[in-house]
């Protein structure tokens, strides 16, 4: 038998009965939330879809920008460590170099989801060594960012890995709460067995006399055992809600599995949200004013990535990193 399912995802589309009114209030509950959740399913997919293309257009336009400036970036360290060697600056303008080697780190590994673990692991071990173990993995398995990947960019997963370490009490509380919860629905939804006593029960032939009725039972009870031996919990259901006269432990069974549905409905909307409107969203707008927030992304980048130039060639000599510490304390920036 193969390995259960965790939702009620229907092998291949089924019909609902023609008679959508016919049947006992659990079965009509357990038809509508059916409805529901494959209408849900189905916007899901599309939504997904929906990301997917404007993923690959938002990389198409900002992601060339966005690794000129990591390589800039990446750029910096070897002028900076190099400076820490030198007996040229102060205690205290070492410590400065230290803030700005890690603070570049910091911002290639959370914007970009560069693999910043080396540096942080030098230069800021406390504050960064769990989050650069999680971001390194994540960027090794992705590598830079490509217009053609539909999956989530480096700096992507890099954002919600930090998100998640600065979660409260209880937010965590609140998680572990909705974990319990998908683990009791994954618990009921993998259990054909409960659903398939309830409807060999009903269907064995062996108990009907009426050759006519017998017959019938033989060919339903056939689709009953081929859903059971491919752990079809769906089909089973769907037979389930096409019996005949209202049977109490029939409907209790309907009653709990509409109650699973209707947890898996909430679980979609929440997946819809978060795609539409969540921080990872690439849907947020549309139009004239996406073209507007990707014209200011770019023009933020091409301004950093010249920023990052005229640094790079300042920090070549003593004097000229000196004169950036400067401007960066006068500034009140603790790096670059």
């Amino acid at each position: 038998m193969t390995t259960p399912n965790a939702s009620l995802q229907p092998p291949r589309p089924l019909p609902i009965p023609g008679t959508a009114e016919a049947g006992s209030a659990a079965q009509q509950a357990f038809r509508a939330a059916v409805e529901q959740v494959e209408g849900l399913r189905q916007r899901l997919t599309e939504v997904q879809q929906e990301q997917a293309e404007a993923r690959r257009q938002y990389w198409k336009q900002v992601g060339p920008l966005a690794e000129a400036v990591v390589t800039i970036r990446r750029a910096l360290f070897a002028p900076l460590e190099e400076a820490l060697l030198l007996d040229f600056f102060s205690r205290a303008e070492h410590q400065q170099l230290e803030d700005i080697i890690s603070g570049n780190a910091r911002s290639l590994q959370d914007r970009f989801g560069e693999d910043a673990s080396d540096i942080l692991s030098k230069y800021a071990p406390t504050p960064g060594k769990s989050g650069s173990a999680e971001t390194a993995s994540a960027a090794t398995n992705s590598g830079a960012p490509s217009a053609e990947n539909d999956q989530p960019k480096p700096h992507e997963r890099a954002a919600h890995e930090a998100r998640n370490r600065r979660k409260t009490k209880a937010d965590r509380a609140r998680e572990a709460a909705e974990q319990a919860a998908r683990d009791e629905q994954q618990r009921l939804l993998s259990n054909t067995k409960t659903v398939y006593r309830q409807l060999a029960r009903a269907n064995h032939p062996d108990l009907e006399r009426d050759p006519a009725l017998q017959q019938h039972k033989t060919a339903r009870m056939q689709r009953i055992t081929e859903a059971y031996e491919a752990n079809d919990l769906y089909t089973l259901l769907q037979l389930l809600s096409e019996s005949g006269p209202a049977d109490q432990e029939a409907d209790d069974v309907l009653l709990r599995y509409t109650q699973a549905l209707q947890q898996q409905q909430t679980e979609l909307k929440q997946q819809l949200q978060a795609l539409l409107f969540g921080a990872q969203s690439f849907l947020g707008s549309t139009g004239k004013k996406r073209e507007q927030e990707l014209r200011q992304i770019k023009r933020h980048l091409r301004a950093e990535a010249e920023y990052l130039q005229h640094i790079t060639q300042l920090i070549q000599e003593p004097e000229g990193l000196r004169e950036v510490l400067r401007s960066l304390n006068a500034a009140g920036h603790e790096t670059i």
